[in-house]
């Protein structure tokens, strides 16, 4: 008797001696239940993502499943909390709407980054169960899984239509690539905090939302909890706020929206103030059943050791993003650890910055690495090591670049940087970290370094007419120099934040700036320091109006220039009394000074302060009607201004050979200036002054 064969019993080649009696029971099974309308409901309040959702129905839509290239497996990925699911869950649904998929859809959540993750194997029995597969008839393994899966799904296709799989929330390409569910009609979408290129999928990473959407997500939120809850939009300003603090990241503002549909009564002001306010932005961001801080750490919690460790120093870096050489400093490396970058960036923990070669971490990572750091003493005093290296390696470099911005024929040529150019490239890509680290000085351990750092970005700051970054510098710089009883060094930074200062309106405290750091200067017996002040403030009164006292200021500035032989400082008091002469209407005496001025930078060999005093002499000589020198004044301004790429000063001086063509009643050639002046103004980024300059060219009646 070979025993059971389906629902009967087979006594073929048995032998019975006498009668017998055979007894059999019959059971009828059901067919296995399936779950293929197994999606989650769709978010509530999904707002945004419009471009994004636009390319996954794309990828879904079956007119395209039989094209060359076409896409059968798609992968969401991004940070957690970045709304993967909600994304994924509201294209199925909106496809399923339109009939793409008759045969139905499973979802699978592969809990990639939980202890206990779920195993292909485990996904397959998971999904062959949904689709009405007796438990007895799956079988073992991987491959034997994976083969009848297909197969099952190959029927199901011949019989009702294609199939979307959803494999969710997937830590790497192992989990999801067997559930690959064959055919050219079925699709797979997964979702990752991982890129998996290895999938060779239509790969779709998502970043934080805009700030018109997550302003949209947070208004949609309490008015679902309570129609007439119209807080967000009676405090646009303070919801905007409040989604910048959350990072834009969904689940942050998810919680932020919880929180406040808790309470009524708590305006959104208050919220955003308690988020800015605190130590620890992510302990707010927790509303008892999501924490933005949960959702980082399961991602973290996986990393091999290198890249944790890389990860809680990029939170400790200066400014928005850094440069590889920065972050290979922190690393403490010779070379960037390009491999280490590169995973973290496919986890979606470091991202790309502004340009090849940069890196940045959401603003809320940034907060989760460093509260990692400051909860270990070890990682903490490791994170304080890095951040001194960083600090000597900026202070170097800018001191160097700064050396070449400075630099006049016959000094010695500085090392690190070839040309102007060169340095003034490095401070544009290091600019937001370099002035992010000046102000470490508030902390004691790196006042003292930070403090120097300050004094090598003035000339720079200036040049670029960065001119709230210099008065933020100069303020931190000012105040650290006080507490370490530093008087030149708090002189020249009350002497920079005067320039600053005065650059930017503020003339009266700009006065009081140059006289506190004059003071000092006299205090401290550094008298070409304060020849420079007396300059700097000659400058300041004369622009608040106060003349007379501009002139004894420069005066006062030549005098001491003359007396200790700096002939730099010199030419510049001379050029800064010519316009205050000027002003007083003492313009023969005032056109003498910016001829002195002149002849002093080309004996220093200093070239741009030569075009500046080229073009001053050219404004003094308007009032002499000496027209023709005038104009021959501008010309020669302007070879040194083009020369050294100084734009802003090659815009001012274009403007006025414009006014002095004008006086020679020549219309054509005045208009022509006046537009190339627009363009240079354009270029250093003086718009106010572009369009100053395009008005007065359109003024003139060709």
């Amino acid at each position: 008797m070979s025993g059971y064969g389906g629902d009967h019993l087979d006594f073929r080649g048995g032998e019975f001696k006498g009668s017998f009696t055979a007894k059999a029971e019959y059971r009828e099974h059901a067919p296995a239940p399936t779950a293929l309308d197994a999606l989650p409901p769709q978010v509530t309040g999904f707002t945004g993502r419009g471009d994004e959702l636009g390319e996954l129905l794309g990828a879904f839509d079956p007119a395209g499943c039989e094209a060359p290239g076409a896409v059968l497996v798609a992968a969401v990925s991004g940070l957690g909390g970045i709304g993967k699911t909600a994304l994924a869950v509201e294209a199925a649904h909106e496809a399923c709407g339109e009939g793409w998929f008759p045969g139905g859809v499973l979802f699978v959540n592969l809990h990639g980054y939980d202890d206990d993750r779920v195993t292909a194997e485990q996904a397959l029995e998971t999904l062959l169960r949904a689709l009405g597969t007796p438990p007895e008839h799956i079988p073992n393994g991987v491959d034997a899984r994976a083969a009848l899966y297909r197969s099952v799904l190959a029927a199901r296709e011949r019989e009702l239509g294609a199939v979307l799989v959803l494999a969710d929330n997937a830590s790497s390409a192992e989990q999801v690539r067997p559930l690959h569910p064959g055919g050219v009609r079925h699709r797979l979408l997964a979702t990752s905090r991982s890129k998996l290129p290895q999938l060779g999928a239509r790969l779709l990473p998502l970043g934080e939302l805009s700030p018109e959407e997550a302003y949209d997500l947070l208004d949609r939120a309490l008015r679902i909890a309570a129609r007439d809850d119209a807080r967000v939009a009676n405090e646009r300003e303070a919801a905007a706020e409040l989604a910048s603090l959350c990072g834009h990241l969904p689940l942050a503002l998810q919680i932020a929206a919880a929180l406040l549909v808790l309470d009524r009564d708590k305006p959104v002001a208050e919220l955003a103030a308690e988020l800015a306010e605190s130590g620890d932005r992510l302990l707010h961001l927790d509303d008892g059943e999501r924490s933005v801080r949960a959702a980082f750490d399961l991602s973290y919690r996986r990393l091999p050791a290198e890249q944790a460790r890389l990860l809680r120093l990029l939170a400790l870096a200066p400014g928005p993003e850094v440069t590889a050489d920065v972050v290979a400093v922190l690393d403490g490396a010779d070379t960037p650890p390009v491999r280490v970058l590169d995973a973290l960036c496919r986890a979606h923990l470091v991202e790309r910055g502004s340009g090849r070669g940069r890196w940045r971490l959401h603003d809320l990572v940034r907060v989760f690495g460093v509260g990692v750091v400051k909860g270990d003493a070890e990682l903490w005093e490791e994170g304080e090591a890095a951040r001194e290296r960083v600090l000597e390696f900026y202070f170097r470099w800018a001191g160097a670049a700064d050396d070449r911005l400075r630099w006049l024929s016959g000094m010695p040529v500085p090392e690190r940087f070839v040309d102007r150019a060169g340095a003034l490239a490095w401070f544009d890509g290091e600019r937001a970290g370099l002035v992010a680290a000046v102000q470490w000085a508030r902390e004691e351990r790196y006042a003292a370094t930070a403090v120097l750092l300050s004094q090598c970005l003035g000339e720079y700051l200036d040049w670029r007419r960065s001119f709230d970054d210099w008065v933020t510098v100069c303020g931190v710089a000012r105040e650290a120099a006080h507490r370490a009883g530093d008087w030149v060094g708090e002189a020249i930074a009350w002497d920079s934040l005067g320039i600053a200062l005065r650059e930017t309106g503020r003339v009266e405290e700009a006065i009081d700036a140059h006289t506190r750091a004059r003071d000092l200067y006299q205090t401290a017996g550094d008298r070409h320091r304060e020849a420079n002040a007396w300059g700097n403030l000659g400058i300041a009164l004369r622009e608040g109006g106060r003349v007379e006292e501009a002139i004894d200021a420069h005066i006062r500035a030549r005098d001491l220039c003359q007396v200790v032989g700096d002939c730099p400082r010199e030419a510049r008091a001379w050029d800064g009394l010519g316009f205050a002469l000027w002003e007083a209407g003492r313009v023969e005496e005032a056109v003498d000074a910016h001829i002195r001025a002149r002849d002093l930078c080309q004996v220093v060999g200093d070239r741009l302060r030569e075009a500046r005093a080229w073009n001053n002499l050219g404004t003094t000589l308007r009032d002499t009607g000496r027209v023709e020198e005038e104009v021959e004044a501008y010309e020669k301004a302007l070879e040194g201004h083009r020369e050294f790429e100084d734009w802003y000063g090659t815009g001012q001086t274009l403007y006025n050979l414009a006014l002095a063509h004008e006086d020679a009643a020549r219309p054509a050639e005045a208009r022509a200036r006046y537009l190339q002046s627009a363009d240079a103004y354009i270029r250093a980024d003086a718009l106010t002054e572009a369009a100053e300059a395009r008005t007065r060219a359109e003024e003139i009646t060709p």
